[in-house]
């Protein structure tokens, strides 16, 4: 079963609203229709009983020629409908039988149905209808209305009839303008939510938004949140990793310094001279790893995915490292059947090569074997060493490591979807860490959407 949608949510309150106003208009419009039909209709019997008021005998009285619409005693013209009317009755000859009502008399003729006159002075529009009474033709009668007054009855039902029309618009808009307000609510929950979020406290989004239009927002942004806090927390265990990392070689060489200002043998002084030396290029070492991750992370909102060759970007830098390599009596080189291309940020690349390269060179002794290997089908890089398998020259002494190498690679890999891990040495080989990138056929977004 399909889930509720906004859609379906906003749809049914504007229509619901319409529905309302529109009903409210058809009843009311209605009401007012059959209220002028029974006004018009007691109008029409108003009429005719003013007329038959004018008769005397079967004849209306040609002397007094009274209006039934106007000239009655007060109080018996009781309907706003009643309309004067003017009754002219001929014999079949043309002559005058009687006639009522305050129209002038117009002249015979044998037409008969609607026509419209003009007459008298001044002259004045009438509506006329004219009848013989039978085939016999002895009497022909004929009506008329003035048409100013039929005008002004006209506009009278027009204006009864059209009156609802006149608040229709705005009730419609303020209707409408509810029923939307209404209907955005959950719209307007969710951004209230949105906008009471706190990172740092990696609490998700409340799940009580059920229209389908919401659940990839809010599961979005719940990802989002969680992806922030994880970085929070990766940073502050990295920020207290590095204040340790440091406090250890600056409290040494503050200490060692202290101790070359006493009296000391010679082997002692030159002792603590290679131990201030080693605790410098620690504590230098730690500020270049902070230094790296923090290029690491302006480079990922700076630079832009474009397309890169690991391959070409893996020759640069062994030619880059090539000197330092023959220095410190390294075997560096290079296994790759050609291009191997991804998207990516090629600066941040750089950096994680340049990182696997530094702890080859720097855990190893002299006369390792360090190898780059590349296989752009299983979309993998890794540096392989023998060092393991190297002896020690006697004296020789080679950085420790800090583990801060790492952490900029497994920045790196996370920024362009990719894994990093120790993998299995391949033959001839004691030590391999591999950067595995995922497939292009599976990789629907561009790298950085997992940047801590």
């Amino acid at each position: 079963m399909a889930g509720r949608t906004l859609l379906h949510h906003l749809l049914g309150w504007t229509l619901g609203a319409l529905a309302l106003v529109w009903a409210s208009f058809i009843v009311v419009g209605f009401a007012t229709g059959v209220h002028e039909a029974d006004e018009l209709t007691d109008g029409h019997l108003a009429s005719v009983a003013g007329l038959q008021a004018a008769m005397h005998e079967g004849r209306f009285d040609p002397l007094t020629r009274l209006d039934p619409g106007r000239d009655v005693p007060e109080g018996l013209k009781s309907h706003d409908y009643q309309q004067s009317m003017s009754v002219v009755v001929w014999d079949g000859q043309g002559r005058l039988v009687t006639a009522t009502g305050n129209a002038p008399l117009p002249v015979f003729d044998r037409s008969t149905g609607f026509a419209d006159m003009t007459l008298g002075h001044p002259p004045e529009r009438w509506r006329t209808f004219s009848r013989w009474d039978g085939p016999e033709q002895h009497r022909k009668i004929t009506v008329m209305l003035s048409i100013e007054e039929r005008d002004d009855l006209a506009w009278d039902i027009a204006l009864q009839v059209a009156s609802p029309g006149l608040w229709v618009m705005p009730a419609i808009a303020v209707a409408l303008g509810l029923a939307v307000r209404r209907g955005l609510k959950p719209l307007h929950d969710l951004s209230r939510d949105v906008l009471g979020l706190d990172v740092h406290r990696a609490e998700p989004l409340p799940t009580r938004h059920p229209h389908e239009e919401f659940k990839v927002v809010v599961d979005s942004i719940n990802t989002l949140v969680s992806r922030q806090h994880a970085a929070l927390t990766r940073e502050r265990q990295l920020a207290s990793e590095l204040a340790h990392e440091l406090r250890t070689p600056l409290a040494s060489l503050a200490l060692h310094a202290r101790g070359l200002q006493g009296e000391m043998s010679d082997e002692d002084r030159r002792a603590s001279l290679q131990r201030l030396e080693d605790d410098a290029l620690r504590a230098g070492q730690v500020v270049q790893q902070l230094l790296t991750l923090a290029r690491a992370s302006r480079a990922q909102m700076d630079e832009a995915v474009r397309p890169c060759d690991l391959d070409a970007l893996a020759r640069q830098l062994l030619a880059d490292y090539a000197q330092r390599a023959l220095d410190s009596g390294h075997d560096l080189g290079l296994d790759s059947a050609g291009p191997f291309l991804l998207e990516g940020h090629p600066l941040l690349l750089d950096l994680a090569l340049r990182n696997l390269l530094d702890n080859a060179l720097g855990h190893t002794p002299r006369g390792t074997r360090v190898e780059v290997q590349l296989d752009a089908r299983a979309r993998w890089l890794q540096v392989c060493d023998d060092g393991a398998g190297v002896p020690c020259e006697p004296g020789h002494r080679f950085n420790a490591g800090l583990g801060l190498g790492h952490r900029v690679i497994e920045k790196v890999a996370a920024i362009h979807d990719a894994r990093f891990e120790r993998a299995p040495a391949p033959p001839g080989f004691s030590t391999c860490y591999r950067l595995s990138f995922p497939a292009l056929q599976n990789r629907e977004t561009g790298p950085g959407a997992d940047g801590a």
